[in-house]
């Protein structure tokens, strides 16, 4: 989503008015959606917008009559906040709500800002006025500096220094690309594939439930059974069905659908090179990295094929491996190792090698258990506490939501968090983490603090739901994004936790994910779901040494995606 991405380096938004800072808050009235008062229906998207529309205009008015340096950067700010508050409810909405016309009303909204945000991005006032401010120097602090600077070049990154007719393409292409985009996504989510299997038996008694019983073939007595290939059903399959020919068929398929987003990746690659030869790139890759820590296509390639050449030694000498276990497990019927079939032996050998059984992990994991868990975890590296607090009516959007304050004992909340765990139909298909609001500083007393959800995937009955390992690791990434925009403190939500360089963007989230696999941390709280017994210190071991088995490959796999 290049053009939406490159307008919110600009434009990220938020208004502290329209947000309950406290449970007594919440509990004071009805509200709407994430606690915004225009989101009792969908038809208050469209106000929603008009009312962000006409207040952004009202601060581009202010900014054009060239105030200081200082609230130049803060009126920006504002504009931002104000709204980026839309679009990123309408994106969560967008990906989360079970009310079609909350769905519909939110893309209707989300295409309105897009449009809205190329004439921000392309306004002269705004652009001499960001220039004035970083150019006099005089303002109050660094980071006031660093914002007017990353301001003036995402402008540029807009075309903005561009003649007109230049820039009249660089918009439509930034509009086309942002079109595109969320074709590619919604054809992602209404065409997610599936394999018919005949007869039934071939899938796995403890995988049926992810799949749906069909007819019977013409001339045949036995049920057959449908999968989603999806990647997250698809990764089962992989892993968990014997039969080579179901893996292949689901392989192929997860990887070749939506046949729809052919077309949309010729467009899309077509006007995105377009894009940046006007800019004056070589390719969409520079043009991308430029604004970076790694800054260009060659530190990237050079990192990628340095780290590559150290890890293909070891990658080659676990492929052999991989493949003789294989020959081993087939014998006279032994054909070449296949794409779909390393998941599926990799986690053989490390069962036996290790004496791991799935199940078994997963009986120490209850979801619930694992939520309390991140909690005491938060608590003992931050001093800080996650307390449910009751949803205001209206403010969410299933019965299967709920809200969290971080609470510090001396600086009271730092910010709030919709969790959004199980899985239903037409809800996004992964795990993520959506900003809601940035925090930001008000005034010298009052500041905006963060909100921001978490929406996952896992089973859809709360009350049996065991996660394996992989998805406690998923939660624990996705956490540590969480806690990157909460304890974030900025005096501007440009900055305001996850939205930093893209390259760094996954750093504290893939560093909190040690912690799931450190026993210190796990052994308070995985515990068995029937037994209360702690997992014992072996099984992790173990579950250790099975992560470091294929390592090489894991990274070289990385590298392709």
């Amino acid at each position: 989503m290049a053009a939406i991405s490159h307008c919110r380096k600009i434009f990220r938004f938020n208004r502290i008015h329209f947000f309950q800072t406290s449970a007594a808050a919440a509990d004071a009235k009805e509200t709407g959606l994430y606690g915004f008062p225009h989101l009792k229906t969908p038809n208050g998207f469209q106000r929603f917008v008009d009312d962000a529309i006409e207040r952004a205009g009202e601060l581009v008015n202010h900014i054009s009559t060239m105030p200081s340096s200082a609230e130049i950067i803060r009126a920006m700010d504002e504009i931002s906040d104000t709204v980026c508050s839309v679009v990123d409810s309408a994106e969560l909405c967008r990906h989360t709500h079970p009310n079609r016309e909350f769905v519909e009303q939110a893309n209707v909204a989300s295409m309105r800002m897009d449009e809205y945000l190329h004439f921000l991005n392309t306004n002269h006032n705004l652009y001499n006025a960001v220039m004035k401010a970083e150019l006099e120097g005089n303002v109050v602090n660094k980071e006031t500096q660093r914002a007017a600077h990353y301001l003036r070049v995402d402008f540029e990154k807009g075309g903005i220094h561009l003649c007109d007719d230049k820039l009249e393409r660089v918009n439509q292409l930034n509009m086309d690309i942002a079109q595109l985009c969320r074709k590619f996504n919604a054809n992602i989510a209404d065409d997610p594939g599936y394999v018919d299997i005949h007869p039934a038996i071939r899938i796995p008694k403890r995988m049926r439930h992810i799949g749906m019983p069909i007819c019977c073939p013409a001339g045949s007595s036995t049920k057959g059974c449908r999968l989603a290939t999806d990647p997250v059903s698809l990764i089962s399959i992989l892993q968990l069905v014997s039969d080579a020919e179901v893996r292949k068929l689901a392989y192929i398929q997860g990887n070749s659908v939506p046949h729809a987003n052919l077309d949309v990746l010729d467009k899309l690659i077509a006007a995105r090179h377009e894009l940046a030869q006007i800019m004056g790139y070589k390719s969409y890759a520079e043009f991308s990295a430029s604004p970076n820590m790694a800054s260009s296509v060659d530190v990237v390639m050079s990192f990628l094929h340095e780290l590559s050449s150290m890890v293909k030694p070891k990658a080659d000498e676990e492929f052999v491996k991989l493949r003789d276990y294989k020959r081993r497990q087939m014998g006279q019927i032994f054909t070449d190792l296949e794409p779909w079939d390393e998941t599926y032996y990799s986690a053989m050998l490390k069962g036996s090698n290790f004496d791991l059984d799935s199940s078994v992990i997963a009986s120490y994991f209850p979801l619930p258990q694992c939520i309390e868990g991140l909690k005491l975890l938060v608590e003992s590296l931050f001093g800080a506490t996650f307390r449910n607090i009751p949803l205001a009516p209206g403010e969410s959007w299933h019965p299967d939501v709920l809200k969290m304050s971080l609470h510090h004992p001396e600086e009271g909340d730092l910010g709030y968090l919709y969790l959004d765990l199980y899985s239903r139909k037409d809800k996004y298909p992964g795990c993520a983490h959506f900003a809601i609001k940035g925090g930001r500083r008000i005034s010298e007393a009052e500041y905006q603090l963060p909100v921001v959800a978490l929406v996952c995937n896992f089973s859809n009955n709360p009350s049996t739901v065991r996660l394996n390992h992989g998805e406690v690791e998923t939660l624990f990434h996705e956490f540590g994004h969480a806690l990157h925009s909460l304890l974030s403190r900025t005096e501007y939500q440009h900055f305001s936790g996850t939205r930093v360089a893209l390259d760094l963007a996954e750093t504290p989230s893939n560093l909190f994910e040690y912690y799931a696999w450190d026993y210190r941390v796990l052994k308070t709280f995985a515990k068995h779901y029937l037994t209360g017994e702690t997992i014992p210190k072996k099984l992790v071991d173990s579950m250790r040494g099975a992560k470091k088995m294929f390592a090489a490959t894991e990274l070289q796999r990385s590298f392709m995606r």
